[in-house]
């Protein structure tokens, strides 16, 4: 049975334990501002990286030995990493928004279960229930 978790409204879906999953307005309110304060906390970073690595190409290198060019190849491919990282966290925050908004939050996108309340609140991204996670990490 798959529930639905809306806005506007509370809902209540079972869990897999027997009891029972509730997610208030409030509570729903409390994990989108969690939500949006993350996104804006990783585009400040990403900005901020983006800026480096521009300001890193601006350098000519004249005079450095084969090791200062590898020290900042490295750093530079590491800051475009930790760039790459922080837009996939932007974007699975934008989805978990959109899943509020859908009413979909909380349930799991494979097995239409509800995930648990204490797995959301320590991963608010998550859209797998564990189960379905440990499945998808043994693949």
């Amino acid at each position: 049975m798959a529930a639905t978790v809306r806005a506007d409204e509370s809902a209540v879906a079972p869990s897999g334990n027997g009891g029972t999953v509730t997610w208030t307005a409030e509570e729903l309110a409390e994990v989108r501002e969690r939500l949006t304060a993350e996104i804006d906390e990783l585009n400040q970073e990403i900005l901020k990286a983006e800026s480096e690595i521009a300001s890193g190409d601006v350098t000519d290198g004249a005079g450095d030995d084969q090791a200062d060019a590898g020290a900042r190849t490295y750093e530079r491919e590491r800051e475009i990493a930790l760039t790459l990282n922080s837009r996939d966290l932007v974007a699975q925050n934008e989805r978990a928004i959109a899943r509020i908004d859908a009413g979909t939050y909380g349930v799991c996108e494979s097995c239409h279960k509800p995930i648990g309340k204490e797995r959301l609140q320590a991963f608010p991204r998550a859209t797998l229930c564990v189960a379905c996670k440990q499945r998808e990490e043994r693949r």
